[in-house]
């Protein structure tokens, strides 16, 4: 008898190692990017957001079908305080599981792209974010990507995510003055890598508490533009397995 991973388990899966190379990515990019231009703060940061562009929009197309990748507890929060559809909910217990996942992910991912530069493999990062500006713009870029996601996903254009995603992130790297985190699985693992990319653990509580902020915005301002789209909605980020009912209690 041949046997077969769980539905359940796979999208656990896909969002650990999901999340896990999206901040191998980013800070694997910034990394290199320091590397490559030590003399032009600019520089890299171009270099580190098309990498990151292109990175996060290649892994949603790759784990999408899977899990929805998510790969962001805000947005897998948002997915189950939506509730449009009850045929496609996610239950409170899947969104914990995704959640686990996806902060140890960010951390197993962070570790990754030290060990690959050949850096110590567990870094606490120096580098400290705590200003109202980065508080702002943190607020900014989550309420924007929340409102991206969900605004596709209620009007029937899911499946243009990992575009729409991408690009969303990769503009906000340089409109928001906060480099555009927008994800607390993301910005715990950055806490553990001290490079270009590194975020010290005394603005990590701050950014989480504005990522949350933000997502709330974002989600009042998705159900002001499109209040009456919820029967017809896509699931989020990207269409997937529908293994998820409406009153189970896990993924």
């Amino acid at each position: 008898m041949t046997r077969t991973i769980s539905a359940p388990f796979r999208a656990v899966l896909a969002e650990f190692v999901g999340t896990a190379l999206l901040v191998t990515v980013v800070v694997g990019s910034g990394i290199a990017a320091a590397q490559l231009s030590p003399s032009d703060a600019g520089l890299q940061l171009l270099e580190n957001s098309i990498a990151t562009t292109f990175g996060l929009s290649v892994l949603i197309l790759l784990f999408g079908p899977v899990s929805g990748a998510h790969f962001n507890p805000v947005v897998s929060a948002a997915d189950w305080l939506l509730d449009r559809r009850a045929d496609s909910r996610i239950a409170i217990g899947s969104v914990v599981a995704y959640a686990a996942a996806q902060v140890s992910g960010g951390i197993i991912g962070a570790v990754l792209a030290n060990v690959m530069f050949d850096r110590t493999a567990l870094e606490i990062s120096t580098k400290v974010r705590l200003t109202t500006g980065h508080f702002i713009g943190e607020v900014v870029a989550t309420a924007g990507l929340i409102a991206v996601i969900f605004a596709l996903a209620r009007t029937g254009r899911a499946a243009l995510s990992a575009a729409a995603v991408g690009a969303y992130i990769g503009a906000a790297y340089w409109f928001t003055s906060s480099t555009s985190f927008a994800n607390p699985a993301v910005t715990v693992g950055r806490m553990f890598s001290d490079s270009f990319a590194g975020i010290a653990p005394s603005s990590v509580l701050p950014f989480i508490g504005a990522q949350i902020v933000g997502a709330l915005i974002g989600l009042a301002l998705v159900v002001a533009l499109y209040p009456d789209a919820a029967r017809s909605a896509d699931q989020a980020v990207v269409p997937h397995e529908r293994h998820i009912s409406e009153t189970g209690s896990g993924p």
